[in-house]
Order: structure tokens, then C-alpha cells, then sequence
């Protein structure tokens, strides 16, 4: 398959746990500073809608995620 006709999973980021994506795709980050929530969209400034603070953390994931050990 070439490059151009990769297209990237989107099932991925969309976990359910967004409240009104909308279009495109949307990521939940929490705040480093007030510990809100935070939805950015792809292209969105980093910065909590709350408080304005530039640190946010990406939220862990629920999925089980287990490695081998070699």
C-alpha cells in the first residue's frame, strides 16, 4: 500500500467518553492547574477554556493494554 492511500483509524480517538465531538476529532485533555476537562479539537491552541493555564495532561485510557515479555 502506498503512502497517499493510508488512511488513519479514526475508532482510536473517538473513545465515547467526549461529550458532542462534532466535526472532526476531538481529544480530552485535563488541566494541569484547575483539573477540568478540556476538549481541543486538531488545530486548537493549547490552553484550558477554564483558567487559561498551558499545561494539560492527555487523559490515561481505559482499554486494557498488556505487552510481552521477551
Amino acid at each position: 500500500m502506498s503512502r497517499e492511500a493510508y488512511v488513519a483509524p479514526t475508532s482510536a480517538f473517538n473513545t465515547g467518553t467526549t461529550v458532542d465531538p462534532g466535526p472532526g476529532l476531538t481529544t480530552q485533555y485535563i488541566c494541569g492547574d484547575c483539573n477540568q476537562k478540556v476538549l481541543l479539537k486538531q488545530g486548537d491552541g493549547i490552553r484550558c477554556k477554564e483558567c487559561g493555564h498551558r499545561i494539560l495532561y492527555k487523559e490515561r485510557t481505559k482499554r486494557m493494554v498488556q505487552f510481552e515479555a521477551r
